[in-house]
């Protein structure tokens, strides 16, 4: 590594300046593998931010599309819930429309057999009109009479 010290005077300048040379080329190159070795470690460090704030962003990212996606599944039910209850209100209506047919027929055939009676009447002076439809079955009787009314003067 160092030549003999031991030489003649020229030769061991020569020969520190070798080593002077040698110890300071070592120690530049240290600086700069150390300055390298500096700038990797910050170089990896940003790239470990960079790559969590990507993960982050992408987990952000799957969040929203998956709210998104919920509150779109919501609204499809919501909607699906309207639709059905449309369609049972619409046959509700329907089936409360044959019931009040029935019930008409019903209370008509009702009174066709019973028979039922109608009447009316006026107040005049001294008289008493009276109007009576009387109907039993498909038979009916209409009565009309004026009855006179005792008037005490």
């Amino acid at each position: 590594m160092f030549k003999s010290w031991s030489c003649g005077p020229g030769i061991k300048t020569t020969t520190k300046q070798e080593a002077a040379m040698f110890i300071q080329a070592w120690w530049r190159g240290t600086l700069v593998r150390r300055t390298l070795l500096h700038a990797s470690l910050r170089a990896w460090i940003i790239q470990r931010w960079w790559k969590q704030m990507l993960v982050k962003l992408m987990e952000k990212k799957k969040r929203l599309s998956l709210q998104f996606y919920a509150q779109q599944e919501w609204a499809v039910v919501k909607l699906q819930s309207w639709v059905r209850m449309w369609r049972l209100r619409l046959r509700y209506c329907r089936l409360l429309h044959a019931v009040r047919i029935i019930q008409i027929y019903w209370r008509w055939h009702i009174c066709q057999t019973r028979g039922f009676i109608q009447g009316r009447y006026n107040l005049k002076e001294s008289q008493l009109n009276l109007q009576l439809e009387i109907s039993l079955g498909l038979q009916a009787c209409k009565v009309q009479q004026c009855i006179p009314l005792p008037v005490n003067e």
